[in-house]
Formats: structure tokens, C-alpha cells, sequence
């Protein structure tokens, strides 16, 4: 199905497919009851990108279909933010108009909020010079009068701002705002409704967990922040320095005075809490000074490594977030041979598509 002919009347049968699917996925282990987290059937993406096809006059969005690889024009896009559909049409409309602006734009990426904030990457197959800023900030002025928008261009070893290349999120986890830093061209969490859904088990699943909370992989600090709470102390790593910047700033807009980040990568901190290695981006930190009794993990689609997985064995309580059923089954059948599963969720980031995002709370036997 193309992301433009979805039909919210499906959504309960496609969540419905969903959930027996990984019930069936997961049968072979020892599995409590799956809890699912369904996305609102419209309107749940925060973050959109096209390609823009030329043809004469005519400009348009392009995605092209997943089966015969045919590029079809994009209106409106009903999984994206209400915000993103509007500026798509009335930014398209201008920019048609505009030689400067439409000649050699290459693609489009859209970033939005909650609260209805906006970021449009413009991308060229040409150089960005002063009259493009020019005609960029005149797009900008005109689009303002509606909307709390930003522009950036981007083309080959070129990035120019006319302001900021970040949004700030407001992010509703059990009655409490976070503001959330979110850079362009970073990964954030598509789905901002079940982001909050999903931060907010785990707030549940740690709320009796002692001592400090390591979390690997932690971005922008998406779970850092939240599940602050619930700990002494958090410690966390994460190798992108956008990420990392970001998640300082997070750290600051939220005033949460129990978070540290290091910026490292699952492999390295192994090797720095074995001593096999040591890292100046240590300095100042002793990771002796930490009791983390409970560890999260969020890793790429490839899952963990070997050594990460040996070494969050040795953890009381593991909190597991997954993007890819096969290679979450792989790293438990590992961890199931020290841990139990106790909690067992399914959250529909990716609503009327195959994908999954899992979680999974252990407790060592």
C-alpha cells in the first residue's frame, strides 16, 4: 500500500496483524502477555522527505512505489503531521514561482513538532550562493506570517542556515512537558505520540529498580531524561557529537541535574569499564563512582554486538528497545540463558507498515 492511499478504517486490523505476527515471532520463548501501543491512525509522523520531480512548469513531491520502483506524485501525505501537509503544499506553491529557489532542488525534508514548529530542508544539485539566501529568507518571511518555520539549504559540502537547523519538541510523558533539542539531519523518533507511549513503559517497567541506569545508545537522550527520575543517577553513551550536543542542551532545557553523557560507542565503553583501553573523554568521570544496577539498550537494526551483549548480562535489569524483530530474537536467546522476560510490548511507530518497534524488560534469575 502506498503512504498516500492509507485508510484509517484499517488501522485496528493492520495493529490486529501486527501483534499476532510477533506473538508468532516469539513463540519459542518464554514470553509474558504482549502489551500493545497503537499510533494514531492519521497525522503520526513528525518528519517527511521527498524527491522533487521537475517537468516543465510543473514541480511536484515524488515517492516512488516500494514494488515497481515507479515514482508517483505527492499531494498531501496523510502519516505525516497536519503542519507538514500544510506547509508541503503552500512551500511547493512558492517556490514553483521562483527560478532561484526551484532550479536544481533535488529533494525536500520536512521536521515538525507537537507544537506545530517546523523545519524544511531545501536540497540542490547546485552551489548556494547570495541569491539563493536572499530568495530563501523572502520564502521564509512569506511563511512566517502562518507558521513557526525555518529553512536550511543543503547541497554538495554546503549547509546554510538562515537561523537554526534544530526544532525543540514538547514531549508529554505521565503529565510532564520535555523539551527536546531535535536536530536536521539526526535521528529522532518519527512517531512522537507512541515515543511518549513508549517512554512511559518504561518509566513503568524501572519504577522499582535500584541504584543507576547505564543506557547505551542514547541519542539525544530521548529515555535519558525521563527515566531520570527513576534513578540515582544516569549515565549514558553515545557516539554521534550532533547527538551528544544535542542531548547537553536537552540536559540544561530540562534542568535534570542527574544525567551524564559520554560520547562513546557501545564497544568503546565495554572496553573502558574492562580497562582494556583508556579514553580522554573519560577524564573526569569514574565509572566507579556509579551503581548501575539496570541497563538500557536501543541499538541499530544490526542489534548488539557480542561484547556489548556479554557484558549487559552481568546487569540485574534489562531494558531492551528494538527496531528489528530477528536480530532482538537473536540477542535473547542470549540474555535468556541469565535473565527472565518480564514485560513484553509492542509500539506501532509504523503504522500500516512492517515494521516493529519492540520492548523488552529482564530480570536476572
Amino acid at each position: 500500500m502506498r503512504p498516500t492511499e492509507i485508510n484509517p478504517a484499517d488501522y485496528e486490523q493492520q495493529l490486529a496483524q501486527k501483534v499476532n505476527s510477533v506473538q508468532q515471532a516469539f513463540k519459542t520463548f518464554s514470553m509474558p502477555a504482549l502489551e500493545a501501543f497503537s499510533s494514531a491512525p492519521l497525522n503520526y509522523r513528525m518528519r517527511a522527505e521527498f524527491r522533487m520531480w521537475h517537468d516543465g512548469d510543473n514541480l511536484d513531491h515524488v515517492m516512488f512505489d516500494q514494488s515497481t520502483k515507479q515514482k508517483y506524485a505527492v499531494n498531501q501525505f496523510p502519516p505525516a503531521s497536519i503542519v507538514i501537509n500544510e506547509v508541503m503544499v503552500k512551500l511547493l506553491a512558492l517556490v514553483k514561482k521562483n527560478e532561484v529557489l526551484r532550479r536544481k532542488l533535488f529533494q525536500i525534508d520536512y521536521l515538525s513538532t507537537l507544537t506545530n514548529e517546523i523545519l524544511v530542508t531545501l536540497v540542490y544539485h547546485k552551489p548556494l550562493e547570495d541569491e539563493w539566501l536572499k530568495e530563501a529568507k523572502s520564502l521564509r518571511a512569506l511563511l512566517r506570517d502562518e507558521y513557526k518555520i525555518d529553512i536550511i539549504g543543503r547541497a554538495k559540502k554546503q549547509k546554510v542556515l538562515l537561523d537554526k537547523d534544530y526544532v525543540l519538541e514538547a514531549l508529554p510523558v505521565n503529565g510532564r512537558l520535555y523539551t527536546f533539542k531535535q536536530i536536521e539531519n539526526s535521528f529522532t523518533q518519527p512517531n512522537a505520540g507512541v515515543n511518549s507511549k513508549m517512554l512511559e513503559w518504561a518509566l513503568d517497567v524501572t519504577q522499582d529498580c535500584q541504584g543507576d541506569l547505564l543506557e547505551l545508545y542514547c541519542g539525544a537522550g530521548n529515555f535519558s531524561l525521563p527515566l531520570a527520575q527513576n534513578f540515582r543517577q544516569v549515565l549514558a553513551t553515545e557516539i554521534s557529537k550532533s547527538s551528544v550536543a544535542a542531548a547537553q542542551d536537552n540536559i540544561r532545557l530540562n534542568n535534570i541535574e542527574n544525567v551524564t553523557i559520554l560520547r562513546m560507542s557501545s564497544e568503546e565503553f565495554v572496553q573502558a569499564l574492562n580497562n582494556e583501553r583508556s579514553f580522554r573523554r573519560l577524564e573526569g568521570v569514574n565509572l566507579q563512582d556509579y551503581d548501575c544496577q539496570t541497563v538500557l539498550v536501543d541499538p541499530p537494526r544490526s542489534g548488539l554486538d557480542n561484547d556489548t551483549l556479554d557484558m549487559i548480562k552481568g546487569y540485574q535489569n534489562i531494558v531492551y528497545i528494538s527496531c528489528n524483530p530477528e536480530t532482538l530474537k537473536n540477542n535473547l536467546a542470549v540474555l535468556s540463558e541469565t535473565h527472565n522476560v518480564v514485560r513484553f510490548a509492542l509500539f506501532d511507530q509504523f503504522p500500516y507498515t512492517h515494521h516493529v518497534e519492540s520492548g523488552v524488560y529482564l530480570q536476572k534469575r
